[in-house]
């Protein structure tokens, strides 16, 4: 290896990683509150056990799909452009999170659809 230990670039990681991901889970939240308050009054017949474990599934599934940025991030800081890596991880944060809030917005209008 170039000098930097692995448990460093772990520990690096789950740093960035982890604060990203409340900022991930965060914007996905809102777009799901957003879009049963825009289905209102409607939405309100929605509500039921088993939508709440719809979403506690889509829930995980999501954060499930956020770990595979550790992937992408561990190999790039073992690589040759760790440097660089580390000044512009946050464009893999920023696609990440536009991709799974455009998939939250799908699944957020099926859910409330015809609501209104």
């Amino acid at each position: 290896m170039s000098g930097i230990a692995l448990r460093d670039v772990l520990t690096d990681a789950i740093r960035y990683w982890e604060r990203g991901r409340i900022l991930y889970n965060s914007i996905l939240a809102v777009i799901v509150v957003a879009y049963f308050v825009m289905n209102l009054p409607g939405a309100r017949g929605h509500l039921s056990f088993d939508l709440l474990q719809s979403l506690f599934v889509l829930a995980v599934l999501a954060n499930v799909a956020y770990c595979a940025a550790y992937l992408v991030d561990v190999f790039a800081q073992l690589s040759a452009v760790r440097a660089a890596w580390l000044r512009y991880r946050w464009v893999l944060l920023a696609i990440g999170i536009l991709f799974a809030a455009i998939i939250t917005r799908f699944f957020s209008q099926s859910l409330f659809a015809n609501a209104a």
